[in-house]
């Protein structure tokens, strides 16, 4: 499975992060790792704007839901079927918003470790026949970051801008109709509020110590997810 994994996600990434390095003015891996993370989180755009709207509509359902399990508060069996019908009449399937970040899950971690892999000269053995070997990979990047070294200003900057990115998904979420909440729905709700401020300073912490060039991909990946937020609310606000 390790093996597979690597085949088909971890080593094609890798070659696609040297690709771009050798063609960038200046050789900066710092850029191409910002190239890279932009361009996959790019294909998944439509998987995630699925994701939102998915769980945009199961909120409109929440009060006909909660109105269900009122109904049938004895018989669990009723209750079931009850909900499964109410989706099925309004062309909700209530996974289709699990799908995509299953599997984007998978392909962002092999991006992280193929970004962690370009660091040492000794993985540039994995490159395919026809990706040129730059033999040595410039640690510099923007001209004054070392992105194999720790950077204490880049991890505040990043677990900053994770803050910002938590706090405008959970306005976006909790725009929907609170009267209508379910119970675990509530409970989520406090524990995305929980997350807020115990997120960030793990981010902040982890990569106190991190390479660098890793932590420019996290702050990468957070700055798009704020502008891919901000484009899904004003885009579609059904």
């Amino acid at each position: 499975m390790i093996e597979l994994y690597n085949l088909i996600l971890y080593k094609p990434l890798f070659n696609a992060v040297i690709f771009i390095y050798n063609i960038l003015p200046g050789q900066d891996f710092g850029l191409a790792i910002i190239g890279l993370t932009l361009v996959i989180r790019s294909i998944f755009f439509p998987l995630t704007v699925r994701t939102v709207r998915s769980q945009r509509a199961l909120s409109k359902m929440n009060p006909k839901i909660k109105e269900i399990k009122d109904r049938f508060k004895s018989d669990a069996q009723a209750q079931s079927a009850a909900i499964m019908k109410l989706y099925k009449d309004n062309n909700i399937n209530p996974l289709s918003g699990c799908l995509p970040l299953l599997i984007q899950l998978p392909i962002l971690l092999a991006l992280y470790k193929a970004f962690g892999a370009g660091f040492k000269p000794e993985n540039l053995d994995l490159l395919y026949g026809f990706i040129q070997n730059p033999g040595q990979i410039n640690t510099l990047s923007f001209g004054f970051i070392d992105i194999t070294k720790s950077s204490a200003v880049l991890a505040l900057v990043t677990g900053f801008f994770q803050y910002c990115q938590l706090k405008q998904n959970s306005s976006m979420m909790g725009s929907a109709d609170k009267s209508g909440q379910l119970d675990g729905q509530k409970e989520m709700q406090a524990l995305s509020k929980q997350m807020l401020y115990f997120f960030p300073v793990m981010i902040i912490i982890i990569g106190w110590n991190l390479p660098a060039g890793l932590i420019i991909y996290w702050l990468t990946t957070t700055l798009f997810s704020m502008g891919e937020q901000g484009y899904i609310k004003m885009r579609y606000k059904d």
